[in-house]
């Protein structure tokens, strides 16, 4: 928009020593402007997508011996627990294999 503004400033208003240096600032004001967005959009890991399962806690809602299904986060999920988990324990996602999620159970507290 700041350039557009200086666009019409210069072309309707300004000398065209001034014209000039209005482009030119309209132009550094967008590219300060996109820059900023750019780099505050790309400062966290995506929140969504299969990608953000990986580390998530999840309820075994089948037994898995080893293929089963999990809920994490209010969705059922296929997993597979090669070490074998009962309906109703805590497991934790540490794979995401398509729609399959690779899962280990978490250690007893202590």
């Amino acid at each position: 928009m700041a350039f557009v503004v200086a666009l019409l400033l210069a072309l309707f208003v300004l000398s065209p020593p001034w014209s000039y240096v209005a482009v030119g600032a309209g132009a550094i004001v967008e590219l300060a402007e996109a820059w900023f967005w750019w780099w505050l959009s790309h400062r966290r890991k995506p929140a969504v997508g299969v990608e953000a399962l990986v580390g998530r806690r999840a309820i075994v809602s089948t037994d898995c011996r080893p293929y089963g299904q999990v809920r994490v986060a209010g969705e059922l999920w296929q997993a597979r627990c090669d070490a074998g988990a009962e309906a109703g324990t805590a497991v934790e996602v540490s794979v995401v294999d398509g729609l399959l999620l690779v899962v280990a159970p978490l250690p007893e507290p202590r």
